[in-house]
């Protein structure tokens, strides 16, 4: 008689075991004859074994097969076994087995937040020096509240990725002053606003997601479609719009009720809701009083938590540059027909520093060095290494598009056991863990949730695909640690309710879950004992070799595959990297380095941040390039200047071309021959046009910008425009859409090109 257990055809089921969940084990013996019996010996806590006899299931071919069925068993509890068998021929012993209760697959979650720094250096006096205000209102909306709802949920742990130049630019506000335009104008009383300053109020102050942010509040929603229509504004008017612009980007649990922080202080706008309408200049204050006390909080909160050990907080190189770039650009994988690199840039010097930058910032704010790095879009090559190494980073994380890349042959990422697991990567004598994420269901709720209406189905859907690819198809007996990761303040613009709902159900259900727990990142590596979590070190795993240079993203209209050529290789980057090089050239011409030269040296690497890049050429539309190209050309003119040298001409001269933006809350009426107009809205839909008296076309607006004010607009582009009258109409297709508001009731437009 022969005895054999966990073969293709007699498995253990399941083999990852999870509490409370029941074992079946399939014995098989050979030969069939009468008499046999199979019995398991389950070795007992204090070590006296349990006899437990298994039962014939039947027969098939020349074998017999028996069934033995153990626990449920409770966490922790590690079970060893051993299979035994008789028959008239005599005893026979099997094989042992074993196995520890626990969850199936450990869950790392990443939301990662970054802004580009906003902020002219070289501006005299902190008022008005940002250019943008993504900052200030994205921390009233996500930078705190992204914490605070994990608060609410102590069983879910999960990583937050905070940048050094966000942070910065949040202590900026708070400790040197610093405001932005819009804030400014926001103090300003309405009656005292310039023609010019109230076009810029009128313009600007709708730059909300109109479904999400501006329908749901009448006042707003009255002042949208007064806009839109080209009716006059009162001082009335325009001070209820100042109000609305900056109570719209309060999350929801501010505009519902009080929340206390961890200042000690006490947060609330839900007056001011509820109020809705005929502000005084004393309400605007009051407003903008309470946006300071949820700026204080924002990293007090982490800090706190992370100290109790639900979050990890990691970081990013300071002005989130693109390392392998800074690296060296000739090292780029570019698959993009018509693509090219540019003049070569290698300043491994300024990759270096922008790691440890970001490493002592971190440490001063949080009182200890990073454990981890998100890199700048994920984007990972061989040689950066031991830029993070030798800061003492533990851990980095990327795209499962790399990891498929990586070696000589490419991992294979369809399968569990290789994405689900941390690699050893090592070069010049450094090493570390590296994590690779799955991208669809990262892609899943950044991208593809938001228009859902039951978000508890969809967050158990979400769960339930969790367990489908990755828990219940393991094939060994090793943790396995599944990555998402992605942006963690532009997605929730788009969801009712900031994404409170879908937010919560997910937390929720992944407290509850037997099969799947979550993890930080370093609980994973170094163990948690409190939870049962064993530790995972470097030294123990797989080696990655031959890190593939890319990123998490593949460039739009490349060959299949991520790669760097979202901020390399068209003209526009190309050019933008020349002006970059000559800059740090200047730099080292002139015998400068940052001691000497602080200023200087920190507008350069705020020109190495990777967001400039992102926006210049085809590949990537913001909606508002031309606002990117000149901020980052400001940077670099302060380079020169942060030398006493004039900037050189070429930095006066623009990147991007001109295109006059037409959108609902700006409605352009005239435009220059020769330029082009590119129709925006914040719906989905499709553009018919035509020329006075000729043929009309059509086509879909397609998804532009988001990633710094979070919104997800639509856009279409045309021109260069001939002289005489452009005619148009726009048809949304949002799925909430009741055809009854301004922009899509499709009312013909026009627009004179002289």
């Amino acid at each position: 008689m022969y005895l054999w257990h966990l073969t293709p055809d007699a498995p253990r089921t399941p083999v990852r075991v999870s509490p409370g969940e029941a074992v079946r084990l399939v014995i098989g013996s050979w030969p069939i004859e009468p008499g046999q019996r199979v019995w398991l010996e389950l070795q007992g806590p204090a070590g006296e074994p349990t006899r437990l006899e298994a039962r014939w299931a039947h027969n098939q071919g020349e074998n017999s097969y028996w069934q033995v069925e153990l626990g449920p068993f409770t966490r922790g509890e590690r079970v060893r076994y051993r299979i035994l068998g008789a028959s008239p021929a005599g005893e026979v012993s099997g094989p042992e087995g074993g196995f520890t209760a626990g969850p199936k697959l450990y869950l790392a979650l990443l939301w990662h937040q970054h802004q580009p720094l906003y902020k002219d250096s070289a501006r005299p006096g902190a008022a008005g020096s940002h250019r943008q205000p993504w900052v200030r209102l994205h921390a009233l909306r996500d930078y705190y509240a992204m914490a605070a709802l994990v608060a609410q949920h102590p069983g879910v742990h999960l990583s937050v990725n905070l940048t050094p130049v966000l942070l910065w630019q949040l202590e900026d506000y708070l400790e040197r002053g610093a405001t932005d335009r819009a804030l400014e104008l926001s103090l300003k009383p309405a009656e005292t606003l310039s023609v010019a300053e109230q076009e810029f109020v009128l313009s600007y102050f709708f730059e909300a997601d109109w479904h999400h942010q501006i329908y749901p509040h009448p006042r707003y929603r009255e002042l949208f479609s007064r806009r839109a229509e080209g009716k006059p504004f009162s001082a009335q008017d325009l001070r209820d719009l100042q109000m609305w612009f900056n109570l719209s980007w309060f999350g929801l649990e501010f505009r519902e009720g009080e929340v206390a922080l961890p200042t000690g202080e006490t947060a609330s706008v839900r007056r001011f809701v509820e109020q809705g309408r005929g502000f005084s200049q004393a309400d605007l204050e009051a407003l903008l009083a309470e946006q300071y006390k949820v700026m204080r909080a924002v990293i007090p909160l982490h800090r706190q938590l992370q100290e109790r050990g639900q979050v990890e907080v990691s970081t990013t190189p300071f002005y989130h540059p693109i390392l392998p770039l800074l690296l060296d650009s000739d090292g780029a994988t570019l698959d993009r027909p018509g693509a090219a690199l540019p003049a070569r840039f290698a300043r491994p010097e300024d990759a270096a520093a922008q790691v440890e930058r970001a490493v002592e910032y971190y440490t001063r704010h949080f009182g200890r060095p990073p454990r981890g790095m998100w890199p700048a879009e994920g984007a990972v090559s061989q040689g950066v290494v031991p830029l993070f190494a030798r800061q003492g980073v533990r851990w980095i994380a990327s795209d499962q598009g790399v990891l498929a890349r990586s070696g000589r042959y490419g991992y294979d990422t369809g399968d569990p056991d290789v994405l689900a697991q941390p690699y050893r990567a090592e070069q010049d004598g450094q090493s570390l863990s590296i994590f690779f994420r799955d991208t669809a269901l990262s892609d899943d709720i950044g991208f593809r949730f938001q228009g859902c209406k039951d978000f508890t189905a969809v967050a158990r859907a979400f769960l339930d695909e969790v367990k489908q690819r990755f828990a219940r198809r393991f094939q060994g007996d090793g943790d396995r640690v599944l990555s998402v990761i992605l942006d963690g303040e532009n997605a929730w613009g788009a969801y009712c309710e900031d994404a409170r709902p879908f937010l919560h159900a997910l937390y929720g259900l992944l407290e509850q879950d037997r099969e799947v727990e979550t993890v930080t990142y370093s609980e994973y590596l170094e163990g948690n004992p409190a939870r049962g979590i064993a530790p995972h070190p470097a030294e123990g795993q797989g080696k990655v070799y031959d890190l593939f240079t890319g990123s998490w993203i593949d460039e739009n209209g490349s060959a299949p595959g991520v790669d760097l050529g979202t901020w390399v290789g068209e003209a526009e980057e190309n050019r933008a990297w020349g002006l970059l090089k000559e800059a740090r050239e200047a730099l080292e011409d002139a015998g400068a380095i940052p001691e000497t030269h602080p200023a200087a040296f920190t507008a350069l690497y705020a020109a190495e941040g990777s967001d400039w890049f992102w926006w210049f050429g085809q590949d990537q539309d913001s909606g508002g390039d031309a606002e990117f190209d000149e901020l980052f050309r400001t940077h670099l003119r302060n380079v020169y200047r942060g030398l006493g040298r004039e900037p050189p001409e070429g930095l006066s001269r623009r990147i991007v071309s001109r295109a006059e933006t037409w959108s609902f809350a700006r409605p352009v009426s005239q435009v220059q021959a020769g330029d082009r107009l590119a129709v925006q809205t914040n719906c989905p839909g499709r553009l018919t046009w035509w020329r006075e008296g000729q043929q009309a076309q059509s086509a879909e607006l397609s998804p532009v910008g988001g990633v710094m004010a979070g919104l997800r607009r639509y856009r279409l582009t045309l021109g260069p425009l001939e002289r005489g009258r452009l005619l148009f109409r726009f048809g949304c297709t949002h799925p909430d859409c009741d055809r009854k508001d301004l922009c899509c009731q499709g009312e013909l437009q026009a627009v004179e090109v002289v």
